[in-house]
């Protein structure tokens, strides 16, 4: 009888710890199934997220487009100069500009002169026959151009005109006798010439080219 009962005892107590361990056999699967449901959103995730930001709309798409062909436009457009061309032929390109041509001549001394090409607003001309003209530079000085050998002239009228000039720079000192001469030919009236007393140190220039804006 004791035998029995003690039997009986161990059956009950072995359906027990299987009916157990079934259950936590379960329970593990279900969190393995939780966990990988997690996983499997946390994948997804990233791709909309990415998706959400390098969406474009057709509209910001065409305002790009079209800035980028406004730019092309308006880069490509180069201004075109045309010019009156006297004595020797002259390029456009590598001129200097008044400011810079005015440095030049500070660094001048008697005796010196230099190869040059520059641009600036013709001030005045010989209202003569266009012998020679002054041309501005900054700081309220000018050069003062006259032309290789004669061997060319300017239009009478083309004060106010821009003009390239090149030849060479050089420091003058003028004489009173020529001041007034070149202010007679100006068109000055005589007490404007007759204001002249001492000689005049002048930027002067020998021109062997000039470029004049049409």
């Amino acid at each position: 009888m004791k035998k029995i009962l003690l039997f009986v005892t161990l059956s009950a107590a072995l359906v027990s710890c299987k009916k157990e361990q079934e259950s936590e056999a379960v329970a593990t699967n279900q969190e393995k199934v939780v966990h990988t449901d997690a996983t499997a959103q946390s994948a997804e995730m990233p791709e909309a997220t990415e998706a959400t930001e390098t969406t474009e709309t057709p509209e910001a798409a065409e305002a790009e487009e079209t800035e980028k062909i406004e730019v092309k436009e308006n880069t490509s457009k180069t201004p075109t100069v045309s010019y009156a061309k006297f004595g020797a032929s002259v390029s456009d390109k590598n001129v200097l500009s008044k400011e810079q041509m005015l440095q030049k001549y500070a660094k001048l001394k008697k005796g010196d002169t230099i190869q040059v090409k520059f641009r600036s607003k013709i001030g005045s001309v010989c209202k003569k026959k266009g012998c020679w003209m002054k041309m501005d530079l900054a700081s309220g000085k000018e050069s003062f151009i006259r032309f290789k050998d004669y061997g060319f002239f300017v239009p009478l009228n083309a004060d106010g005109s821009t003009a390239i000039v090149s030849g060479k720079a050089f420091i003058d000192v003028v004489s009173v006798d020529e001041l007034k001469h070149y202010e007679k030919d100006a068109g000055k009236s005589q007490a404007e010439i007759d204001k002249i007393t001492e000689p005049k140190i002048t930027y002067a220039f020998t021109a062997d080219g000039v470029l004049i804006e049409e």
